[in-house]
């Protein structure tokens, strides 16, 4: 396996030249799909974003960190919560919820070294932040995210560029 080394520019062109949802036009209703079902006002969109954001930030994806970075932005947030969800752990700016949310997203996105990775402790501290839908609503974000995870690894897309357009 060929490694780039460190000190390498990384060029601004996506990996797959072709853009996917070109390639594969059902895409766009499945995307459709899955931000409507994730809008459903169960739980904050700032909410679903932040865990999105700890989602790119976990896998190494700079497109999904860039891309969730912009949308915390628009949305108000401030920087200091947007720059301390790497550390979210010891950091003031979240909730009880929010933390439940990145700390779901932490477990299902990493391996455990003590087994199940969502544990039935951290499943009972989420359901105390979350009625039923808002929680099915809250691992359904972390599916979406998962979904894109394999695009923005394997087609590696332009960050910065528009959701919409990364690959022009």
């Amino acid at each position: 396996m060929e490694t780039r080394s460190i000190t390498a520019e990384v060029p601004m062109v996506p990996r797959m030249a072709e853009d996917p949802g070109e390639l594969v036009p059902e895409l766009a209703a499945v995307s459709a799909a899955l931000f409507k079902l994730t809008g459903n006002n169960s739980i904050p969109r700032s909410t679903i974003s932040l865990l999105q954001l700890r989602a790119g930030q976990i896998v190494g994806s700079t497109y999904l960190t860039v891309l969730h970075t912009g949308f915390l932005r628009k949305a108000g947030e401030t920087e200091e919560r947007i720059t301390s969800v790497a550390s979210w752990q010891d950091s003031p700016y979240f909730t009880g919820a929010e933390r439940a949310a990145l700390a779901l997203v932490e477990a299902v996105l990493q391996p455990s070294a003590h087994g199940e990775r969502v544990s039935d402790q951290l499943y009972a501290q989420a359901a105390e932040h979350y009625e039923p839908k808002a929680l099915a609503t809250l691992m359904f974000a972390i599916g979406q995210v998962n979904f894109f995870i394999a695009v923005a690894l394997i087609a590696k897309p332009v960050p910065g560029r528009s959701f919409t357009d990364p690959w022009n």
